[in-house]
């Protein structure tokens, strides 16, 4: 499980550091992971948001292993999914076990495609993770409608296909999609209508000394529709009042999280971040499920969680900090070291 999350407590921990062969000192050679490597990522003036996502994406295991099966395919166009494959492949067939890299190609290729990121400002973490993983999976979409054109697939007759039917899903929405059931009761017959919708990640809101399961909690509660806001009845054909629930209808291999700590504020007319104290736990079990939800008591184990140190969303530093094994990592930027039990604590904060 993957969550993206903010802790302001964590900031003043932030600037503690060691050199390469410290932290393979402190691992041990007879406790370093079999075929693991852990480097730092040169950062190119502001892209600690990028960073530290690709680290936590870098040690999500599916994720790896699928980038890195597809740098063994047959060289293809330069894109973000190539350049990607790239760093991976490099961080991974290194001779050395720790060290830095510069993500040099990957960060211009990143700038060279969308806008947003082609800047010194600092960017949200969570729209870069949002806007690569869809990336990922549009690339993937299209080399199959070519490689189908080329009759290099089965079922590669373009005509015979419907246009209008959605795009096979890639290994991106085998991970990350899950899917939620939008359920609307009519209080007047009791009929429920539902509505699907797909999700690459959660993005969840915050409260003043909550958990992870509170916060859950309130993506689920269930919201009035009266007044103005009436939800018309298909049965009743007319607007009635109504109860309406998000939950949770088929959970993705890996679920991953953001809390929305970037509230905007009317009377500032800026956004502001909310650093409440939040709980979570390294164990998660989704209670907010359908009834005919799939795999409904999948038990998520936390693997990765990027924290934004600072007081605003334009302001601030990004790290990851990652289980690998038996440890926790703290990956900020070309930093990486062990994390003591005590600053694992200010972080969970259980």
């Amino acid at each position: 499980m993957e969550i993206l999350m903010t802790v302001s407590k964590f900031a003043s921990i932030c600037t503690m550091g060691a050199n390469a062969s410290a932290l393979e000192k402190e691992i041990g050679p007879e406790q370093f992971p079999v075929n693991e490597h852990y480097f730092g990522l040169v950062n190119f003036g502001n892209t600690c948001y990028c960073n530290s996502v690709l680290q936590a994406l870098y040690f999500c295991r599916p994720f790896r292993e699928k980038v890195l099966a597809y740098k063994s395919q047959p060289r293809k166009k330069e894109n973000l999914l190539t350049c990607l494959a790239d760093l991976f492949h490099s961080i991974a067939t290194q001779k050395k076990k720790v060290g830095v890299i510069p993500p040099k190609k990957f960060i211009t290729r990143l700038r060279k495609e969308n806008e947003l990121f082609d800047n010194y400002m600092q960017q949200d973490a969570h729209e870069f993770l949002n806007y690569l993983l869809n990336t990922i999976a549009d690339i993937l979409q299209e080399e199959r409608k070519q490689e189908k054109q080329n009759g290099r697939l089965p079922n590669g007759n373009i005509d015979s296909e419907n246009n209008s039917s959605p795009p096979d899903p890639t290994w991106v929405h085998e991970i990350f999609q899950g899917t939620l059931t939008n359920e609307t009761r009519c209080l007047t017959c009791e009929t429920i209508s539902s509505k699907d919708e797909d999700f690459l990640d959660l993005s969840v809101d915050v409260e003043q000394n909550t958990s992870i399961t509170h916060c859950l909690r309130g993506f689920s509660n269930t919201e009035t529709l009266c007044s103005e806001y009436k939800y018309y009845c298909e049965e009743c054909r007319s607007k009635q009042e109504a109860h309406k629930r998000m939950k949770v209808k088929k959970l993705p291999m890996i679920l991953a999280l953001h809390l929305k700590r970037f509230k905007y504020m009317d009377q500032l007319h800026r956004y502001t971040k909310l650093s409440y104290r939040v709980v979570f736990p390294l164990e998660l079990r989704l209670f907010n499920t359908s009834g005919d939800a799939t795999n409904p008591d999948r038990m998520y184990d936390l693997v990765a969680v990027v924290v934004h140190c600072g007081s605003g969303p334009n302001r601030g530093h990004y790290i990851a900090i990652v289980k690998s094994h038996d440890f926790w990592l703290l990956f900020d930027d070309d930093i990486v070291e062990v994390m003591k039990p005590v600053f694992r604590s200010v972080v969970f904060m259980n």
